[in-house]
């Protein structure tokens, strides 16, 4: 891998790790915790996909939490 290859990849690795971030900041200001929430290393490391965010799995009481917290932003 040559260097210009390796400082996009190092970037695309900031950018999507301080989207993480940001998520899972304002998910916790609803009080939502998705546990398993991260960067999806198949996508960083795409030259084609912007970086994926894995979601991951959540409890029911979660799932209703944070439905509840996006109807009350969609109004």
């Amino acid at each position: 891998m040559d260097a210009g290859r390796r400082g996009r990849s190092a970037e695309k690795a900031q950018e999507a790790e301080a989207a993480r971030d940001e998520l899972r900041e304002a998910l916790a200001g609803v009080d939502v915790v998705l546990p398993s929430l991260g960067v999806d290393l198949v996508s960083l490391t795409s030259d084609y996909l912007s970086p994926l965010m894995e979601l991951g799995c959540c409890r029911a009481d979660v799932a209703w939490k944070l439905a509840a917290a996006l109807r009350k932003c969609a109004q």
